[in-house]
């Protein structure tokens, strides 16, 4: 199984717009982050998570001749699916599968009615919505997949349990118990650390390695962050060492 990362960023990216922080102004492009999202193969299969505005940008310069078989959505902010749109040249005529909660496939609904409509224009992306639920898992393609519920402050959003030994989580603020039971025994885990700083949605980098701790991955890589995580090379020093900071573009092997 191989990820990569497509983006490791929070809302806004890296470097924010306007900002002069030592973050934003850097000149190593560990430290520029467009918006969270990863590809996940496994053989031939290939399994998006989040299609956010930065989609386009991201294929051309990590993945440009993959294909996505289909996409999982974490929840509906527009860093995550803000970029569906952008999903067009996968859309055969029997639809692109999407895989989310039915509160995004309502905002889906809301945010692209022109897909949904009873004669759609010819070329508009035609999606095939899977409603999904936590810790209820599915198939794809022969891959196994567990939803699992994770709070993004008082919002109950998705992340992803893919085969036995990746899990893939992001804008946590806290997990519940049957989640952290979930998780374990899992051999990687993606996990967002937003800042040094406590936040009410997103954990910090000390909350986010107090869950890790918890867990017990053979290694963490830690997503979604912002420019006030601080420089990326410092940071990266003064982790544990089966802890990284993601960046974008980076592949990883997870064994099977």
């Amino acid at each position: 199984m191989k990820l990569t990362f497509l983006g490791t960023g929070t809302s806004t990216g890296v470097p924010q717009l306007g900002c002069t922080c030592e973050v934003c102004t850097s000149d190593n492009p560990l430290d520029t982050r467009s918006r969270t999202s990863a590809m996940v193969e496994v053989g031939d299969t290939h399994l998006l998570i989040d299609c956010g505005p930065d989609f386009y940008q991201q294929m051309l310069r990590h993945s440009r001749c993959t294909r996505p078989d289909m996409l999982m959505l974490t929840h509906q902010h527009a860093d995550h699916m803000g970029g569906i749109d952008d999903l067009r040249p996968f859309c055969a005529n029997d639809g692109f599968p999407v895989y989310c909660s039915k509160e995004v496939h309502d905002d889906i609904r809301q945010r692209i009615p022109y897909s949904f409509a009873e004669h759609p224009y010819p070329g508009v992306p035609h999606f095939v919505i899977h409603e999904i639920e936590p810790y209820k898992s599915f198939e794809f393609k022969g891959v196994k997949i567990t939803p699992l519920c994770v709070m993004h402050g008082k919002l109950p959003i998705l992340g992803f349990k893919i085969g036995n030994n990746l899990a893939y989580l992001t804008d946590v603020s806290s997990l519940p118990e049957e989640t952290i039971r979930q998780l374990e025994g899992v051999d990687t885990l993606v996990i967002n650390a937003l800042r040094i700083e406590p936040h009410h949605s997103h954990m910090s980098l000390s909350e986010s390695l107090e869950a890790i701790s918890k867990i017990n991955p053979r290694v963490a890589y830690l997503i979604h962050m912002s420019h006030q995580i601080g420089l990326h090379n410092s940071i990266e020093r003064q982790l544990p060492s089966n802890v990284h900071l993601a960046y974008d573009g980076l592949h990883i092997i997870i064994p099977d």
